[in-house]
């Protein structure tokens, strides 16, 4: 088994961008009948080789569960834009025989795990004051976000 020639130290977060942002909450929403969140997440990565550059999205859907029946939950919607620099991508993501871009699993895993939990703080900041701020999205392995950007 070939020895992996990721570093960390060698990304760089060049662009950060909120594309989507929106908290929806209904005036007449009461608070304290919250029993909990429903939540989604997607992620995506595209890579541009020559210029060592990697896009990753990070989209996340979060909607109350209330106690009481309600006409409407409060909702939210984040669609996140991470542009990385990476000083060694030509070595980390190669084309393989079939044509297919075979990617370094640490690479994929800290880019994941940096997207996930920059835009958890963000989050974070953005539901204070909110009917949404008491969720607090989970953390999660990063792994299961690289199964989700394959299906």
């Amino acid at each position: 088994m070939q020895e992996s020639k990721f570093c960390a130290d060698k990304i760089e977060i060049v662009d950060f961008r909120i594309i989507k942002g929106q908290i929806e909450s209904p005036f007449e929403f009461d608070m304290s009948a919250i029993d909990g969140h429903t939540f989604n997440v997607e992620f995506r990565m595209g890579f541009n080789i020559q210029e060592s550059l990697v896009k990753a999205d990070f989209k996340v859907f979060v909607e109350t569960k209330s106690t009481v029946s309600t006409a409407e939950e409060a909702k939210g919607s984040f669609h996140f834009v991470y542009t990385y620099y990476i000083h060694n991508l030509e070595e980390l993501a190669t084309n393989n025989s079939e044509g297919l871009l075979d990617v370094d699993i640490n690479l994929g895993n800290a880019l994941a795990a940096i997207s996930h939990s920059t835009s958890r703080g963000v989050l974070m900041t953005r539901f204070q004051g909110t009917a949404l701020e008491s969720f607090i999205m989970p953390v999660i392995d990063p792994k299961e976000l690289l199964k989700r950007d394959l299906e």
